[in-house]
């Protein structure tokens, strides 16, 4: 007769055998919405870089943030194993472009440029642009009569200089420019919106509020805001048009502003408009 370990031993063993044969049994139930390929049958192979709160790997490997959110929930829909491969943003690109990667995630924008090399998939969300003040300004029309700092390279960045002149200060990243507006070089701070709600939710915008910026049309980010994509090979035409077809339909049934605000965003980044191209 065996004993009481055993029998929980056979009991347990009895359970994972169910647990396993109900997986297998919904693997084989899973019907995709769409028919194509991808680089590893039956897998979204995707480069993971690493931009919060867009794109990153958690302690266990796990793909997460916005993007990787909305790649997974892509690869449920077409019933796909995920495959997340950590890549340095320089390099992300080239994965794609060189077929070790069905996409890559990391708020890549929706350029002229890039559309030249390879296809991007219908808009995800826009990068908003946003001020960052104590006073909690949130009109571009605030900025007026300040010493205001901004990210070299952000689409707003010509129309600030145009709008703003000597009064403008460029800065290679958020953390030197969060750093003179703590110490009050800079009045006010321009940056994406996106990149102050990670800073709040980690406390290290101390007393300074982050607000998107209204529409304005003397800056044209604040009334078209970069798209941003999935970048995927131009060979790929029937995995674009399912891509395409599901963040269609997250679109619409809510999914993306779901993502978006469990990341601490008001969930306005999803209204996207008309996908194009920044030029």
């Amino acid at each position: 007769m065996p004993s009481l370990t055993s029998k929980t031993n056979l009991l347990l063993s009895g359970f994972a055998a169910i647990l396993l044969s109900a997986q297998v049994a919904h693997a084989a139930d899973c019907v995709p919405k769409h028919k194509f390929t991808t680089i590893e049958p039956g897998t979204l192979t995707v480069a993971v870089t690493t931009y919060a709160p867009h794109s990153y790997l958690d302690d266990s490997g796990n793909m997460k943030g916005i993007d990787g959110d909305i790649a997974a929930e892509f690869a449920e829909r077409e019933c796909l194993k995920v495959k997340a491969v950590a890549v340095d943003p320089a390099a992300a690109i080239q994965y794609v472009l060189s077929g070790q990667a069905d996409i890559t995630t990391g708020d890549w924008y929706r350029t002229a440029e890039r559309a030249k090399a390879m296809n991007l998939s219908a808009p995800l969300y826009t990068d908003q642009m946003a001020i960052y003040s104590k006073q909690g300004f949130k009109n571009v029309s605030d900025l007026e009569g300040k010493k205001v700092g901004t990210v070299q390279g952000y689409l707003w960045v010509a129309d600030l200089k145009t709008m703003l002149g000597a009064s403008l200060k460029l800065y290679p990243n958020s953390v030197n420019m969060q750093q003179d507006l703590f110490a009050g070089r800079i009045d006010v701070a321009v940056d994406g919106y996106s990149t102050g709600v990670v800073a709040e939710q980690k406390g290290a915008l101390k007393d300074v509020k982050v607000a998107v910026a209204a529409a304005d049309p003397r800056v044209k980010a604040t009334k078209e805001a970069a798209q941003a994509a999935f970048p995927y090979s131009l060979k790929a035409k029937e995995f674009g048009e399912a891509l395409d077809s599901d963040i269609e339909a997250m679109h619409t049934d809510g999914t993306i502003v779901k993502i978006l605000k469990s990341y601490g965003l008001d969930g306005t980044a999803a209204e996207t408009g008309a996908a194009r191209l920044v030029q």
